[in-house]
């Protein structure tokens, strides 16, 4: 055999570092020993080629010879045999030897396949070879030969007694993350059992494996090396004939690679599962899963993940008593005690497939404790993965079960209920939402029960043309677990139940459908009642609700919102002014109910009547709570949900105006203080197109009431618009409500226009606080010492102290300092010396605070601020002064302590 140069790459930082500052002809001794080294080194490893080519043609050799005598054995094997009827005959044999090949296992034959084999107790396992006689070349090991012969035996897998999908059951172990698509991967997923099939392996994996013992190489070789035995782990550990030494090897297998990969971890796993299907659940049980307990606690999370990883997909293979009780409390255990959030997401996966493999109903409260335990984890992606796996397939047992509308739901509307009452005084909204999410990731599966027990089931076949589903029937589901047609098995089969499913609703009635009546007649109410008793002004409690009630009226179809849902509500939001007791503001449409009706079930479907619908019924709400004079809580949360939908706000603008154009001024007040709260989310051009011309109506009104109630959404205006054009039409309204006579006595008038400006003061653009809110303050404070109705002067002061306090958080100049801000301040301190004495103790500190600051120029514009909290005591000055201005009860001399410097 000709020999084969080795090119070697020199680096020349491998090389002296005055290398390359000599002459070329004059070699130093030094240059001399690189040049020698370098020789020596290619002369080894052309030695070393040369040998490891000779032993790779030797195997190559003796392959072909052994290919040789296969192929003349099987000759005359199927010349003695009948010809089977047997598609695979045709084939050419794999390798001509006999693997099991877990890629190639069909769907009736594999033990994935609950449904294919529910009246047998027993898998058969497929080969690749269609003859089964083939003898081998030469003669095994007696022991190695008797464990071939066992491993080419029917093994016996455990079904559970469960009616799953295919579809979903596939869907389901998806989430089992394997490896069979690379040469790798193929090698990994085939287990040999013959001889001849371990020499065929070897003959493939040892070219793979042998250039890269090569000292110069093994450092950066090792992991792509460990992944190469994995094959061959695997093969000896199957066919090994001593207990110990197979324990040895599997031990070798789970302690490969320190901190496995992504990638690594799939090829042990593609490994453990062919393993399994050979060895049977026996083996299973005594040699795989020992060696997953002793890593359960390793330091390492990547081997912890793997464990989690090898609990799910060595499921199917094991003995079913052990799948509820050891797997089972493995998984428990790791759950609640691992703190890497990847380990106990792929924890939550694996639970979920052993969900499909459990048929002990006396494991349902367990399986329920384990749901509640994942949505509470602290981790996003594991609350994510018990929403997309762990739920669906724990309701898919709960409906074989039986209990999914009997215990499984009604558990968790009682621990809402629950958490309603003991929330009187501050609601757990973070346990709402894991209880309420769940029941919103059942909707999908409590669908499916209602289309395959209805009366309608036994005519639901394929014959004939189903019209196809509409893309958008369905909300998009979070998983495949959560599409209907998984559920249900087929596309194809959920649309004919559809097409059977609307007849019914419109033509045929409810009478004898038990599980639609459940939800008519028990769920739907109590869930309705349950949104009544949330507090209106959590919007995240109405945001929660509102998407639960949206998913189920879009998942339940058009005809079942509108004859089941909407009557429901109406039936309790009787618009009328006898509805809303005007004392105690404790009526229907002051609650959630309102809202949550409006957002998640009105907007549901978005054609002209839907719209007109949800429109109309805005109007009557905003006019009943108008009329009665109750608290507008639920229409304004109304509006702050629908608000945040930029589609939404011609709808609402379209509201308003009904409200601006109203014969009653209550109404018209109502929709000059809505435009507050639509004002933020609008877009300019629909401010100055409709709101601004809406409030420039409203501030005109016969009423000085209504005009009154324009003030904060004005405010709020300045607050958020940038167009200047825009900004001086309302600032001219603004200055005309301080300046035009004809308002100079209104105080309520006078106190909305302060409170507004401490609300929008901070945040609005400098040039319009400085120029127009400072300056008109320091009037109303000079205008408020010469008030003599005790009651207004203390009203107004109140909001003058509030305005300031929020104003002196923001950079003020000196000229401003000194012209407005510290006259307004002075005027208020007189009022309070009369009126207030623990407000007078904090202003004369604000004041002589300002006063330092005016003087101590030089310090003031080295700091570029004179921003009162920057000089306030210790960390987030701004907040603990604040929180001290309403701390009035304490002392005065307290108080005035507030003030001091730290010494």
């Amino acid at each position: 055999m000709n020999t084969v140069d080795v090119a070697v790459s020199v680096n020349p930082s491998d090389l002296p570092g005055d290398y390359f500052t000599q002459e070329p002809v004059q070699q130093t001794k030094q240059q001399q020993e690189v040049v020698q080294e370098l020789e020596y080194q290619i002369s080894l490893l052309n030695t070393e080629k040369q040998s490891l080519a000779e032993q790779i043609k030797k195997l190559q050799s003796d392959i072909q010879a052994l290919q040789r005598n296969v192929s003349s054995e099987t000759t005359t094997v199927m010349k003695s045999t009948p010809s089977k009827q047997d598609p695979l005959c045709d084939k050419p044999p794999l390798d001509n030897g006999q693997y099991l090949d877990i890629r190639g296992v069909t769907e009736t034959d594999s033990p994935l396949d609950v449904n294919a084999t529910k009246t047998s107790t027993t898998t058969t396992i497929t080969t690749t070879d269609c003859t089964e006689s083939i003898t081998t070349a030469t003669q095994p090991h007696s022991k190695l030969k008797s464990q071939s012969q066992q491993s080419k035996t029917a093994v016996l897998f455990d079904q559970p007694n469960r009616n799953l999908s295919p579809v979903f059951h596939q869907a389901l172990l998806s989430f089992c993350r394997m490896s069979a698509d690379s040469r790798l991967g193929s090698e990994v997923s085939r287990i040999a059992d013959s001889e001849q099939s371990v020499m065929l392996m070897l003959g493939r994996c040892l070219p793979h494996i042998v250039p890269n013992v090569l000292l110069a190489k093994r450092e950066r070789m090792v992991v792509h090396l460990c992944q190469e035995l994995i094959p061959l782990i695997l093969c000896t550990a199957c066919l090994h004939p001593e207990p110990k030494e197979r324990d040895q090897l599997l031990h070798i297998l789970f302690n490969l690679i320190k901190r496995p990969d992504d990638e690594q971890r799939q090829m042990i796993l593609t490994g453990c599962v062919a393993f399994a299907r050979h060895v049977g659940p026996t083996r299973v049980e005594a040699e795989l899963l020992p060696q997953c307990w002793e890593q359960i606690n390793h330091k390492y999370p990547e081997r912890r993940l793997l464990v989690a990883e090898a609990c799910g997909a060595l499921a199917p293979y094991l003995p079913k008593e052990i799948r509820s009780s050891l797997v089972l409390s493995m998984l428990q255990q790791m759950l609640a005690e691992d703190k890497a959030d990847m380990v106990r997401e792929a924890v939550v996966k694996s639970l979920a497939i052993i969900m499909a493999y459990i048929d002990d109903p006396d494991k349902y409260s367990q399986g329920f404790e384990l749901m509640l335990l994942s949505l509470a984890d602290p981790s996003e992606r594991v609350v994510s993965a018990t929403h997309q796996v762990f739920i669906p397939a724990f309701a898919a047992w709960c409906t074989e079960l039986g209990n999914l509308q009997s215990q499984l739901m009604p558990s968790l509307l009682t621990r809402i209920e629950k958490l309603l009452k003991q929330g009187e005084y501050g609601l757990d909204e973070h346990k709402l939402h894991m209880y309420l999410s769940a029941l919103q990731s059942l909707i999908p599966a409590l669908f499916a029960v209602l289309l395959q027990n209805a009366p309608f089931t036994s005519r639901a076949n394929l014959q004939g043309e189903v019209p196809p589903i509409e893309v958008t029937r369905f909300p998009r589901p979070a998983s495949p677990l959560q599409d209907v047609a998984t559920i249900v098995g087929s596309r194809e089969q959920l649309a004919v139940l559809l097409q059977l499913y609307d007849h019914q609703l419109q033509h045929e009635g409810t009478t004898g459908w038990d599980s639609l009546l459940w939800v008519v007649n028990q769920f739907l109410p109590q869930i309705i009642e349950i949104v009544g008793r949330i507090n209106v002004t959590s919007s995240t409690c109405v945001h929660e609700f509102s998407r639960f009630f949206w998913r189920l009226c879009r998942t339940f179809g058009k005809i079942f919102t509108n004859t089941k849902v909407k009557p429901q509500f109406q039936e309790i939001l009787r618009l009328s002014e006898e509805n809303v007791d005007a004392t105690a503001g404790n009526g229907i449409l002051t609650k959630a109910t309102v809202p949550i009706y409006a957002t998640g079930v009105l907007t549901c479907y978005n054609q002209e009547e839907d719209r007109k619908l949800l429109v109309g019924f805005l109007e009557d709400v905003m006019t009943t709570l108008s009329l009665s004079h109750a608290p507008l809580d639920s229409l304004k949360a109304s509006f702050v949900e629908l608000g945040a939908n930029p589609a939404y706000h011609e709808l609402l603008l379209t509201v308003l105006w009904y409200g601006v154009v109203h014969t009653s001024a209550l109404v018209r007040c109502t929709a000059a203080r809505m435009f507050e709260l639509l004002v933020k989310g609008v877009n300019e051009t629909l401010v100055a197109q409709r709101v601004v011309p809406a409030l420039i109506t409203l501030s005109s009104d016969p009423e000085i009431s209504v005009r009154i109630s324009t003030i904060p959404a004005f405010g709020t205006i300045m607050e958020t618009v940038t167009q200047k054009e825009l900004l001086e039409r309302v600032k001219m309204q603004l200055a005309s409500f301080l300046e035009d006579p004809q308002y100079q006595d209104q105080h309520s008038l006078h106190m909305e226009i302060i409170k507004t400006f401490g609300r929008v003061g901070p945040n609005a653009e400098p040039r319009f606080r400085d120029d127009f809110v400072l300056p008109h303050l320091h009037k109303l404070a000079l205008c408020n010492n010469q008030q003599t109705a005790e009651s207004k002067r203390i009203d107004i002061a109140t909001q003058l102290f509030e305005a300031y306090s929020a104003l002196s958080c923001c950079f003020i100049s000196e000229e401003l300092m000194v012209n407005h801000f510290l006259p307004g301040l002075r005027c208020l301190r007189t009022d309070m010396e009369q009126l207030s004495p623990e407000h007078e103790v904090i202003l004369s500190s604000m004041i002589k605070e300002c006063e330092i600051k005016v003087e101590n120029k030089g310090i003031g514009e080295a700091q570029g601020s004179i921003s009162i909290a920057a000089s306030l005591v210790g960390e987030d000055a701004k907040t603990k002064f604040l929180s001290k201005m309403g701390q009035l009860t304490t002392s005065g001399a307290m108080l005035a302590n507030v003030f001091q410097r730290k010494k």
